[in-house]
């Protein structure tokens, strides 16, 4: 495939998956003060599964940590899966400032992820009493694949970090969609314009914080995980999903890498896409 190819290919994969208007949530709740510490909650729409109570599938969604990109945007997604028989929790956080140019806030984001996670069997019990928050998988797709790697493996940081958790009893599993899943291989590939060295401040911080933010040195985790990837993606190359399997692999672990032909960034996500339900019995193999 030629370059243009890709490129043209990539395009109408991102045209698609921002053609759906957004899906309002059946409840929104706040786990904190700021404006964006809120969850969406849709309930499930279908039975599916064994029967009994659906489980909880929260979502946290991509856009380089950056501030236009908000999780209305991967609202069809979780009304996808609410359509599926899951119960979905739509997690929104703190991203970067207005400036497009940046990603993250540091300590924030991380913040917001852990209090999001922590909040959210009770918000499950309270909003959503037809699931069952004892069976909980995270996913995400691109810096959301990554936020959801990092909220999985905080029961792996120091006792004294402001967000370990020492328990990760009520999570079923992880399916991380193209993830910035190792931050040292996707900064020498430039992912996202440097995102992920922005999202940790730059050159000065970059390497004292890589070990409390990086999936790939928070590893093992002893909880089921796959990476759903694109071989096409051209934003998140597959290059830095699997030097996250490799990671896992010497840490002692199996991750598995679910790897999709002819399918790049976007389509992981978009209902009309085939490769959106590929992600959702991805998502069933842990929930059920």
């Amino acid at each position: 495939m030629t370059d243009d190819v890709a490129a043209a290919r990539a395009a109408a994969e991102e045209k698609s998956v921002f053609s759906h208007a957004p899906v309002d949530p059946d409840a929104t709740a706040a786990y904190g003060d700021h404006p964006d510490q809120v969850i969406d909650f849709h309930a499930p729409r279908a039975q599916a599964g064994p029967g009994g109570p659906a489980p909880v599938v929260a979502v946290l969604h991509g856009g380089a940590w950056r501030a236009p990109y908000d999780r209305r945007h991967i609202s069809p997604f979780a009304d996808f899966l609410a359509r599926r028989g899951f119960a979905v929790a739509s997690v929104e956080y703190r991203r970067g400032g207005a400036d497009d140019a940046l990603a993250g806030r540091w300590p924030d984001t991380f913040d917001d992820v852990a209090a999001a996670l922590d909040a959210l069997p009770a918000l499950v019990r309270r909003l959503l009493p037809q699931a069952d928050p004892r069976r909980t998988v995270l996913t995400g797709h691109s810096a959301g694949g990554h936020l959801a790697l990092w909220g999985a493996a905080r029961h792996v940081l120091p006792a004294d970090s402001p967000w370990y958790s020492g328990s990760s009893a009520t999570l079923r599993g992880v399916v991380a969609l193209a993830p910035i899943a190792d931050f040292s291989v996707a900064d020498k590939l430039d992912v996202c314009g440097g995102a992920a060295r922005q999202f940790l401040g730059g050159d000065e911080h970059f390497a004292e914080r890589l070990p409390c933010a990086d999936p790939a040195l928070l590893l093992p985790t002893g909880i089921a995980t796959t990476v759903v990837q694109g071989r096409t993606d051209l934003m998140v190359p597959q290059q830095v999903a699997e030097s996250y399997a490799d990671a896992a692999a010497k840490a002692g672990e199996v991750v598995g890498v679910t790897l999709l032909e002819d399918v790049g960034h976007f389509p992981l996500i978009d209902p009309a896409a085939d490769a959106c339900a590929v992600v959702a019995e991805e998502i069933a193999q842990l929930a059920w």
